[in-house]
C-alpha cells in the first residue's frame, strides 16, 4: 500500500520515491504526492524522474491494493521495479484544485441542501443540490459564499471511527457518493465555525487562501436538482 503524503500535507510540491510496480499504464510507488481521481476532483500529474530517465505523469487513478497507480504518457520510458524516483507535481494545477475544492465545501454550507453531485475543475467547478421551495439566485450564492472565505477560518483534517460516522448522518452531505469506510476511521475536512463533512480530497490551509469566487451559473437538472456552477475571480 503507497504512503499517502498528498494527505498528510497537500503542499508537498516534490518528493522521492522508489518504483514497487510497473503496468502498461504506468508505475506504482511507495509513497506518493499525486492524489488519484476520486470524490469529483480529477487526478495529480506532473513528472517522474530518475537516474537516465524522465516520464510524464498525465494522470493518477486509484489502483488496488490500496496504491495509486501514476500514469504516464504512452510514448514515455519506464522506470524497472526498485527504482529510486524523484516525483515533480504540476503544482499551478494542483493549488487551482484545492482552491476550487475548498470553495465547494463552502457553498455546501451557505445552500441548505442535500448534494446529489460535484465536480471539480481548474477552470469551474460545480455542485449539484436536491432543494424545496425558492432558488437562491447567483448573486446571493455569490456573495454569502465570499462572506465565508473572507473569515480567513483554518482548514484542518479530523478523523472519526467508522461507526461514529454512521451515527451522524449530518457528517455526509452528498447523496451519490459515500465516504470509503471499512478500514476504521474516516477523514473529515473542517473549516472552523463554517463546515464540517466527510471528504479525502486536497485543500486550502486557510478559507481566505481560496480568494474571491463568482457563482456563474444555476442550471435545472430536474423538479428540485440545481446546479450551481462557480469559477475563481480573476
Amino acid at each position: 500500500m503507497v504512503e499517502e503524503l498528498f494527505r498528510q500535507d497537500a503542499y508537498i510540491k516534490e518528493a522521492d520515491a522508489t518504483v514497487t510496480g510497473v503496468e502498461e499504464r504506468g508505475v506504482r510507488l511507495d509513497r506518493s504526492i499525486f492524489y488519484p481521481t476520486g470524490g469529483g476532483q480529477p487526478g495529480d500529474t506532473g513528472l517522474l524522474r530518475w537516474d537516465g530517465g524522465e516520464a510524464r505523469i498525465v494522470d493518477s487513478v486509484k489502483a488496488d491494493g490500496g496504491d495509486v497507480l501514476h500514469v504516464l504518457a504512452p510514448d514515455a520510458p519506464r522506470p524497472e521495479v526498485g527504482t529510486k524516483v524523484h516525483t515533480v507535481l504540476d503544482w499551478e494545477r494542483r493549488h487551482l484544485h484545492m482552491r476550487m475544492h475548498t470553495a465547494l465545501h463552502v457553498m455546501s454550507a451557505v445552500i441548505k441542501g442535500n448534494v446529489t453531485g460535484g465536480q471539480v475543475g481548474v477552470d469551474k467547478s460545480r455542485l449539484d443540490f436536491n432543494l424545496e421551495g425558492e432558488i437562491p439566485t447567483k448573486e446571493w450564492v455569490t456573495e454569502e459564499v465570499n462572506k465565508l472565505i473572507a473569515l480567513d477560518r483554518p482548514v484542518t483534517q479530523q478523523w472519526v471511527t467508522d461507526e461514529e460516522l454512521t451515527s451522524r448522518p449530518e457528517l455526509v452531505k452528498t447523496m451519490s457518493v459515500r465516504p470509503p469506510m471499512g478500514a476504521g476511521r474516516v477523514r473529515l475536512l473542517s473549516i472552523e465555525g463554517v463546515d464540517l463533512q466527510a471528504c479525502g480530497g486536497t485543500h486550502v490551509a486557510r478559507s481566505g487562501d481560496i480568494g474571491r469566487v463568482e457563482c456563474i451559473k444555476i442550471e435545472n437538472k430536474g423538479k428540485m436538482n440545481r446546479r450551481f456552477i462557480i469559477a475563481l475571480a480573476q
